[in-house]
């Protein structure tokens, strides 16, 4: 499984937000995509132009005008140094695994250190994932994966690697498998997950001629394949209070295995420091150092122009002015992945009416308009979470046709609220009011949410915002701790993981959904046929958000980035990282002339 990842509307691609497995209209190879948008890529220095025009793409567009790396041979780049790189928040659980550990500057920082667990940077456990999203086994763990379907079961084969191992010496074999099947197969076990995937459907995990041979059997066919095992579990990670409290405040480097391994981590300074692991069997790094510095977005830009940092999105039109002009910059821009901008809590919010108000009354085209206010950035109008709308299996699942304050009022009418001295609407001396959670500190952001506010309040309901840090980002989601956020998930290639996490009532954090609705989530991963499959998965999402009305689409949007001129391989990559690093051994700094 590969666990969709969450994060707020401001943070940069670094999936809280993936999941995979869909092909993609073909371009080319991975080379020639990156080679052709070096040539194309903004200019550096900062020359007051503004950002170029781009747009986001529909179905069978050409992929490649949105990603931008800089993309450069290892052997060409200076051996050492070092890459600092900003996150919005630094723990405080560094469990992925889990919901409270389940955000996008979480799986970005361990990425590089621990690949076998976190699902980003271009691979995850037995996988790895192209530009498109093409999937393939990751050879440093899965050196080949096989599936057989016979009699309408399903056998998987996995070689694991030989010198596949856990940094503190334990080997990554069937072990660790199986140890993740049993902690992700049910959300009834204890385990704070995120989703339990098609490990549902999984009736064995057991070792075939060595423990570096691994026998899966299923009760019934498992599509994608690559749905299991897109990252694996220590052993030693084997009951609920471990895996739910074990990793609060401690990253567990003994239980990673990557190119990089932890160096420190500071508490007080909020960074951490890695170093190349002295263990790691794969393509060695070419880097020396990579630093992450806990820094709220206003206190990136600082450091980015004082040469402190490497990298710091700019996907508001506040934060580019504000880095426009930097000392040693160039701009690199794709599409990010990305969906949301309404995330709504069904504890707190819980008449059904109410929610549908919300989806009435909100104007997504001026929403928009805000958010990307002098970006020069295009994009179809989205209405799903699960694909984009360039996927060619994309369909259009916004419940609501009708909308604007009228149209807000009567739902509410019809459910029987009606307004009161102030003007709000209420059923049996209860108003419909809510608070929007809003994060960090731009005011592009800000400006969305506002606008967000006044829209709702015309619809006839009490609306405030909730204004939060950055930092308390992770600990306000994990704890379900917000009536309304402003945020939401990464995408994927592929819907059938995540209709799983958003729809399935037993998985999903609101508890929403039917028993009708969850069995044909279990039924379509047994659809071999990709279109078919996504077909389905696309028809119950319109189906649930047009029933209980839980996550409001309003936007994609672009990845817009200031790099520090000269760092190869970084940048807007589509589904081969929402972290911007396609591949951490070859992350490094050109030679200089």
């Amino acid at each position: 499984m590969h666990p969709r990842f969450f994060r707020p509307i401001t943070s940069t691609t670094r999936t809280y937000e993936g999941k995979i497995m869909r092909n993609l209209t073909k371009i080319g190879g991975a080379a020639a995509i990156a080679a052709a948008l070096t040539l194309t890529a903004c200019g550096g220095g900062g020359t007051p132009t503004g950002p170029e025009s781009a747009k986001g793409q529909e179905a069978g567009s050409d992929l490649s005008k949105l990603i931008s790396i800089n993309e450069k041979p290892a052997a060409d780049l200076e051996q050492g140094g070092k890459v600092t790189l900003p996150l919005r928040s630094i723990g405080p659980d560094f469990n992925g695994f889990s919901n409270n550990g389940n955000s996008g500057d979480n799986t970005a920082l361990q990425v590089p250190m621990n690949p076998v667990a976190m699902n980003s940077g271009g691979m995850g456990g037995c996988w790895k994932v192209d530009f498109e999203g093409k999937i393939t086994p990751n050879t440093d763990f899965c050196e080949s994966v096989t599936s057989e379907v016979k009699d309408g079961k399903q056998t998987i084969t996995i070689k694991v690697n030989p010198k596949a191992t856990y940094n503190d010496g334990t080997p990554i074999d069937v072990k660790a498998f199986k140890n993740t099947w049993n902690i992700l197969k049910s959300p009834d076990a204890g385990y704070d997950i995120v989703s339990s995937g098609a490990y549902e459907f999984v009736d064995s995990v057991e070792a075939g001629s060595s423990a570096k041979e691994v026998i899966v059997k299923t009760s019934r066919p498992v599509f994608p394949v690559d749905s299991l095992f897109f990252g694996l579990i220590h052993p030693a990670v084997n009951t609920p209070e471990i895996f739910n409290e074990g990793f609060n405040g401690n990253l567990h480097p003994e239980w990673m295995a990557g190119p990089f391994k932890l160096d420190q981590y500071d508490t007080a300074a909020k960074t951490v420091t890695l170093i190349p692991n002295d263990k790691w069997w794969g393509r060695k790094p070419v880097l020396a150092n990579v630093v992450f510095r806990q820094l709220e977005l206003s206190a990136q830009v600082a450091a980015f122009k004082n040469g402190e940092i490497d990298s710091v999105e700019a996907n508001t039109i506040s934060l580019y002015k504000q880095l426009e002009g930097s000392k040693d910059s160039e701009v690199r821009r794709g599409q990010r992945l990305f969906a949301g901008g309404m995330n709504l809590n069904a504890q707190r919010i819980p008449d059904v009416a109410v929610r549908k108000a919300i989806f009435a009354a909100v104007d997504r085209e001026a929403l928009r308009k805000v958010r990307f206010n002098g970006l020069n950035w295009e994009e179809p109008s989205s209405g799903s979470m699960l694909l984009l709308p360039f996927s060619d299996y994309y369909q259009d699942n916004y419940p609501v046709k009708e909308t604007g304050p009228d149209a807000a009022k009567k739902v509410l009418t019809d459910a029987g609220y009606t307004a009161n001295a102030s003007g709000i609407m209420e059923k049996d001396g209860k108003p419909a009011a809510f608070k929007i959670s809003n994060f960090g500190d731009d005011p592009t952001t800000l400006a969305f949410a506002q606008t967000l506010q006044k829209q709702l309040q015309a619809g006839g309901m009490d609306v405030g915002i909730d204004q939060r840090a950055s930092a308390d980002f992770g600990k306000v989601v994990g704890a379900r701790d917000f009536d309304l956020s402003v945020s939401g998930y990464g995408m994927s290639p592929d819907a059938t993981d995540g209709v799983k996490q958003f729809y399935d009532s037993r998985v999903n954090e609101n508890k929403l959904g039917d028993a009708e609705l969850d069995k044909k989530i279990a039924d379509l991963a047994s659809i071999e046929d990709n279109a078919a499959r996504n077909k389905a998965a696309m028809d119950v999402e319109k189906e649930h958000m047009a029933k209980y009305f839980s996550m409001g689409v309003v936007m994609n949007g672009p990845q817009i980035s200031f790099v520090r001129t000269g760092l190869a391989n970084y940048g807007p990559s589509l589904f081969q990282s929402p972290s911007m690093v396609p591949d951490w051994s070859t992350l490094g700094w050109e030679k200089k002339k």
